[in-house]
């Protein structure tokens, strides 16, 4: 996910200071792992200094100054383009699972043995998002619908590999 685009988005919506982009943020788009406050302040940066955004004079607040950000003509521009472009299906055919895969065999390694190791880690996961997408908000369950998706098309592919990891093999060690 582009975080400079989502937070041009949020600020799309309304001008904000960089801690209600952050808690945002990480109200919708993460799950699990928080946006660091680093990043959020360091992206904002970058965005201003390439004329996406502009801050306001820091304003005293209950804690630190706050800076209030607004996003400018050309951030909503670039936005725009980015929201109307379809997403790449997949850039590339070489993802980290067949890498692996094709690495363990060119090395003599048991393939076999990181697929079915995972195959469960994939399970566990949909097990997660399953039990999310029942009892979690609807931000929740469709974000869960997306992974449990993803994790399904790996699973095939998992399947459709291993019933095919001696002809890689050969393929592979010749």
């Amino acid at each position: 996910m582009s975080v400079p685009l989502t937070l041009l988005g949020l600020l799309e919506r309304e001008p904000s200071h960089g801690y209600d982009l952050k808690r945002d943020y990480d109200a919708f788009f993460v799950r699990g792992k928080p946006l660091p406050y680093g990043q959020v302040y360091a992206t904002l940066s970058r965005l201003a200094r390439d004329n996406k955004i502009v801050a306001s004079e820091a304003e005293p607040g209950d804690g630190p100054e706050r800076k209030r950000y607004v996003i400018t003509e050309a951030g909503a521009t670039e936005f725009e383009i980015w929201l109307t472009e379809p997403v790449a299906p997949e850039p590339t055919l070489q993802t980290v699972l067949f890498t692996k895969v094709v690495l363990a065999l060119m090395l003599g390694r048991d393939a076999q043995q990181y697929l079915d190791t995972q195959r469960a880690a994939h399970l566990r996961r949909m097990r997660e998002l399953t039990a999310l997408r029942r009892t979690g908000p609807l931000v929740d369950a469709l974000l869960a619908d997306h992974g449990l998706f993803h994790l399904e098309a790996d699973l095939r592919w998992i399947d459709l590999t291993t019933a095919r990891l001696d002809a890689l093999a050969e393929v592979v060690r010749s």
